[in-house]
């Protein structure tokens, strides 16, 4: 009989997991709580228009192309996708704008029209010192196993390259790193926000988190439909080469088995044996006991003061004047500090920076631009993630919107008012993954040890094994896949390694055989 691995959970590093385990032999039931698959990858629907939610950003493709092949397929089979040529433009008032292209050297032409040729010179220094970070960590961390030590990971790079050791940049502060390239504040600021990719503040996060400047730095793709299109065509890979995927599968509970994993027990009773069970919910959400008290000691529980960021997100369909949008654009606050000093202090921000994804507008600088009328826009500013404790009023609310409208008009972008919108709070990003308080990113990697605390792909219960954003190597969309590859990697070699036993009746409700569906992608 195949051995069977239960998957909570349909996000993208859950999907990606289930995709290769089911090509591998592996039967594959991955079990869904929502009716949507793609977890923060999803897409909502406004005044009749679906708007893709969740992660807007997609680099390394490289990562998807490599889970497509390994099952017999390729990422442009399943989806329309296209090089951006402008990887965002950005804004801090009316004066100008400043563009940064998927062409280093047209980046560094625009920041030398911008800001002189200094700092163009500064940007030239910067994106070497991104890339060898990135080139020293690739290998070793982000596609490799994870550690709860920098040390294994230090050794893999080897004793004898203790400079690429040192390059990582462990113990400096990142924005003093930012600072040490650019002395013009609006780049600073620029490059200071890339710690928010991965929900940290950029005035506590380590000067390694410069790295990810490089991997946008190496290709903005986008796809038509968004990141939610990705989780769809992942799903899609899944069932062809076997899985099954259930929707509005909530599961209640982990079940146990002579010291290991024995299954799942879904809400409505139903118990699911399986041999391993892999939770693509956040960490968390086991420790919490979210999955029932047998398994929270699993995994190690994490203080809610080291949670990442979280967000209020608008979703709209808007009329737009006034401001000349690409696909991604970025609107800064007058005063960064404040703003993080202010998120710290568990306020939304007075003054936001605000990051606008105008679905609409093409990969192509002369792509045309959307018809008159409305747009799909989806609008991010960063929050605290305190969704477990506090519900915003509407008073709150309302204030939160003026502030974003306020820094839009600043930059010169006006919207409709009222305009048909969703507004997603931290309190609903809590709903919606429970025990995260709505952070949307795991653990902040605040510190330098920070990212060696992720949880890995095992647990320590024998048969449980964790995948997704708020594992390791990171959170973001192509770490997300890396961490599914890492799990699915980390299952065959244990399986492989294991005695086979006979079955016995598990704890935890009445043992059923699971139930295979159609289609549901």
């Amino acid at each position: 009989m195949q051995d069977h691995v239960a998957i909570i959970g349909a996000g993208i590093g859950g999907l990606t997991s289930a995709a290769l385990l089911a090509a591998r032999g592996f039967r594959v039931t991955v079990l869904e709580k929502e009716d949507k698959v793609g977890g923060k990858a999803r897409s909502v629907e406004v005044d009749g228009v679906p708007i893709a939610g969740g992660p807007t950003v997609f680099t390394m493709r490289d990562v998807f192309d490599g889970v497509f092949e390994a099952c017999g397929s390729s990422l442009e089979d399943h989806v329309t996708i296209a090089r951006a040529d402008v990887i965002a433009r950005h804004a801090w008032d009316r004066s100008g704008t400043l563009d940064l292209f998927a062409d280093p050297d047209r980046s560094e032409d625009a920041i030398g029209d911008f800001a002189g040729a200094a700092e163009a010179a500064a940007y030239r220094a910067f994106r070497r010192e991104a890339k060898r970070i990135f080139d020293v960590l690739d290998e070793p961390f982000l596609r490799g196993d994870s550690a709860s030590t920098p040390f294994p990971m230090m050794w893999r790079i080897g004793p004898l390259r203790i400079g690429d050791t040192v390059a990582m940049r462990p113990f400096d502060n990142f924005w003093k790193a930012i600072g040490g390239h650019f002395k013009d504040p609006r780049l600073r600021q620029l490059f200071g926000r890339y710690s928010t990719y991965c929900g940290s503040d950029p005035f506590q996060a380590p000067a390694t988190l410069m790295l990810i400047a490089h991997t946008e730095a190496k290709g903005v793709w986008l796809i038509d439909g968004g990141v939610h299109a990705l989780a769809l065509a992942l799903a899609s890979l899944a069932q062809q080469k076997g899985a099954v995927i259930r929707k509005r599968a909530r599961v209640a509970e982990i079940c146990m088995q002579s010291g290991r994993v024995g299954g799942v027990r879904l809400t409505c009773g139903e118990t699911i044996r399986a041999d391993t069970v892999l939770c693509n919910a956040d960490p968390a959400a086991i420790a919490q006991a979210k999955f029932g008290a047998a398994s929270a000691s699993s995994v190690a529980r994490m203080p809610d003061t080291k949670r990442s960021l979280s967000a209020y997100v608008w979703f709209a369909h808007a009329k737009t004047q006034g401001f000349d949008l690409q696909h991604h654009n970025v609107f800064f606050s007058a005063d960064y500090a404040r703003e993080f000093r202010e998120i710290a202090s568990g306020r939304p921000p007075s003054d936001p920076t605000v990051y606008l994804c105008a679905q609409d507008r093409g990969a192509r600088l002369d792509s045309p631009l959307p018809s008159a009328g409305r747009e799909r826009i989806q609008m991010i500013v960063n929050a605290p993630p305190n969704g477990d404790r506090h519900t915003p009023s509407a008073k709150e609310i309302e204030t939160c919107n003026h502030a974003m409208r306020q820094t839009l008009r600043r930059c010169g972008l006006e919207l409709d008012d009222p305009m048909p919108h969703h507004l997603a709070t931290p309190a609903e990003w809590e709903r919606l993954f429970p025990a995260t308080g709505g952070a949307l990113y795991g653990r902040a990697s605040h510190g330098w040890a920070a990212s060696f605390l992720r949880q890995g792909p095992r647990t320590k219960t024998p048969g449980l094994y964790c995948a997704g954003g708020a594992t390791h190597p990171s959170a973001g969309v192509p770490m997300a896949g890396l961490s599914g590859q890492l799990a699915a990697k980390v299952i065959a070699a244990d399986r492989a390694s294991m005695p086979r036993s006979h079955r016995v009746a598990i704890p935890g409700g009445t043992s059923t055989r699971s139930v295979k569906t159609g289609s549901t992608a």
